[in-house]
């Protein structure tokens, strides 16, 4: 792409490995999907509050069509859509979701949708795998009309924090040396820049936090599997993880983080993007010097020339 946000974009996953992830997860995917279906309501909860109407609506990383189901449940037609298109890096995935409505494969990196053609993008736990996210940011733009909208979810960077540090103290005890096991994530710092850049209005990065519990350590890292979440960083050590540095991850987390009950929780922090293709009707923010009254006014207070201090006694 001539004109991308990140002209060298570093290629820190393995895209080939993801889809291989999800190729292998779509047989069993709804014994897995409890996530993404979380995540799918409050994603949906925020479109109902928006009222506006998106004949044409893209799910873009649809799995296995949670956000079609959800929708059909909603018998006023939430968002006036009329037509929804999904879209998943999987075969296999998609094929699952044309149960529900059109869908197609299609690689985040590399949209086939043409410039100004869609009132709507969805998107829900799907981007955090992207290697250029500003470059894909930059095509979601482009494909929705102006005042077009778009509203994402994808999994945040203190996602799984627990998992990470006993994984990573296991490796280095029963393997002598350390590999990515659970791959980067996003950070909400950078998200509301990013859509800026890209050309959205009005952007909003916020995050969410759910926490699940688990009897085990291994029953989490079998969910994660389960719904194609397992790591796909380039620099991950490759081949099967020791059963040794499993189980002994699998203690560790239980010693540090189990509660009365045995159970252990993890955390995955959730970071939502919202952002509109601009347009003469939105609302714009007033230029610098432009307002009719001045803030001492309203605060009631004195208004200091620039260096001056203020006296301690009034």
């Amino acid at each position: 792409m001539s004109d991308s946000l990140s002209n060298a974009s570093p290629e820190i996953f393995d895209r080939a490995s993801l889809r291989r992830h999800r190729e292998r997860a779509a047989a069993a995917i709804g014994e897995h999907d409890f996530l993404i279906r979380e995540v799918a309501e409050r994603l949906l909860d925020r479109l109902q509050d928006i009222r506006r109407r998106f004949p044409l609506a893209l799910d873009l990383g649809c799995h296995h069509g949670v956000v079609a189901e959800l929708l059909a449940g909603y018998p006023a037609g939430l968002g006036g859509i009329e037509t929804l298109v999904q879209a998943d890096l999987s075969p296999a995935m998609a094929r699952l979701a044309a149960a529900r409505a059109p869908s197609l494969v299609a690689d985040e990196e590399a949209l086939p949708f043409a410039e100004g053609s869609l009132d709507l993008v969805l998107s829900v736990l799907s981007l955090h795998w992207v290697n250029d996210l500003p470059g894909t940011l930059l095509q979601i733009a482009r494909m929705l009309k102006p005042d077009g909208l778009f509203l994402a979810a994808m999994i945040g960077g203190e996602s799984l924090k627990e998992l990470r540090a006993a994984l990573m103290q296991a490796e280095s005890e029963v393997e002598g040396g350390v590999s990515p096991r659970v791959s980067p994530f996003a950070d909400l710092r950078d998200l509301g820049g990013l859509l800026q850049r890209a050309g959205f209005a009005l952007p909003v990065a916020d995050m969410d936090s759910i926490t699940v519990t688990y009897p085990t350590a291994l029953k989490l890292m079998g969910d994660l599997r389960g719904m194609g979440e397992s790591g796909a960083d380039r620099n991950r050590r490759r081949g099967f993880s020791r059963r040794e540095t499993l189980l002994r991850a699998a203690a560790l987390y239980q010693e540090r983080h189990a509660d009365s009950e045995g159970r252990i929780p993890a955390t995955f922090e959730i970071l939502y993007l919202t952002g509109w293709t601009p347009h003469a009707s939105q609302q714009r923010p007033l230029a610098p010097g432009s307002a009719q009254a001045r803030l001492a006014e309203a605060l009631d207070s004195a208004e200091l020339p620039s260096g001056d201090k203020a006296d301690p006694k009034r």
